[in-house]
């Protein structure tokens, strides 16, 4: 409760979308007793790369605000500009539970790694959201008949948003499969990734987005009837999942012991931080790891530290017992969080 998972949030706002809690704007901001949604908040950073220096800013300027605003060297600019500077990659103690918890969770885990090395990918998956919202209130109008024109054109939006996520999906999960696999036996198991939606297998078993795409309206346009009884849309890539399996044991992560879970999550997130590292067209990622120590034993601590320092990423790591991180010493910073201060720790 000093407010360190407060600090790790501040720099996740760097980037489009919500922070790495997934809290509203209204929420972001300190809120009293009383007060209705949070007060207008601001943060700012100073990014330094290849000898450049950006200053980086965001925030509401009032309260209940629907947009905050993003800057960069005091321009006003879309939220999406932010990955030109800052890409990051985020474990929390939330997604603990990411293979017990629903399929929308792991789909939003996912597509969050899927962003950081495809930014349009966001995009698309918001232009998908916003056309399956208006095709479901059409086809659940009790006032008459949906417009088939309508329903056609959205449909037709839906489709081609729909494969391109579809595509940027497969693609992710290739490469963090390979990735995964390059890395051979580290302190952390190997995962076998999979995508279950049809779209995304169509994608990985090389079908172009065109066909992707033609597949998916048709798909749409039949299961009108059925999306209406059921009041929700049943068929396209906001039904897929992400399957993740403990190569070693050949057993599923929701059957694995809680620690192999946190340890699998850990493994995807240095995978995908491993070859986001390489981009030389993209700035490199920035590692938020809040309170995950605590949950490994000594070797893979350690091993957790040695991989972040032999990536040569700028990583923040937050827990509430210094002796966690006894054996970073000597190659990081140490702050304490207390008192709504700061105060630097002795790391030598």
């Amino acid at each position: 409760g000093a407010g360190k998972t407060n600090l790790l949030e501040a720099v996740s706002l760097f980037t489009p979308g919500r922070g790495l809690r997934g809290s509203s704007l209204a929420e972001v901001g300190r809120r009293l007793p009383g007060e209705p949604v949070g007060r207008a908040w601001a943060v700012a950073a100073l990014v330094a790369a290849d000898g450049e220096e950006t200053k980086l800013g965001t925030g509401v300027g009032e309260p209940g605000a629907a947009r905050r605003a993003v800057r960069i060297e005091g321009e006003t600019v879309p939220p999406g500009r932010l990955a030109d500077h800052l890409r990051q990659v985020w474990l929390t103690p939330a997604q603990d539970r990411l293979f017990l918890e629903g399929a929308s969770e792991r789909r939003r885990f996912f597509d969050r790694l899927v962003f950081a090395a495809i930014p349009r990918h966001a995009a698309h998956a918001q232009a998908y959201e916003k056309s399956n919202r208006e095709r479901m209130r059409l086809l659940t109008d009790e006032g008459g008949p949906p417009d088939a024109a309508w329903l056609d054109a959205l449909e037709a939006r839906l489709a081609e948003a729909g494969a391109l996520m579809a595509e940027a999906r497969a693609r992710t999960l290739a490469a963090l499969q390979s990735e995964i696999d390059e890395r051979g036996e580290r302190p952390f198991p190997q995962a076998k990734l999979s995508l279950t939606g049809e779209w995304e297998q169509m994608a990985g078993a090389g079908a172009p987005i065109a066909d992707i795409e033609a597949k998916l309206a048709a798909a749409l346009a039949a299961a009108r009837p059925r999306d209406a009884a059921a009041r929700r849309a049943l068929t396209g890539p906001h039904r897929g999942d992400l399957a993740v399996i403990h190569a070693e044991k050949d057993r599923p992560a929701a059957e694995c012991s809680t620690g192999e879970q946190k340890a699998l999550i850990l493994n995807l997130v240095l995978a995908q931080s491993a070859r986001l590292s390489r981009a030389e067209s993209a700035p490199s990622p920035i590692l938020l790891l809040d309170e995950v120590a605590a949950h490994l034993d000594r070797i893979r601590r350690a091993a957790l530290f040695d991989e972040i320092e032999a990536l040569g990423l700028q990583a923040f790591l937050t827990g509430t017992d210094e002796h966690l991180f006894e054996d970073l010493k000597g190659r990081a910073q140490g702050v304490r969080v207390d008192a709504s201060g700061l105060t630097q720790l002795d790391t030598e």
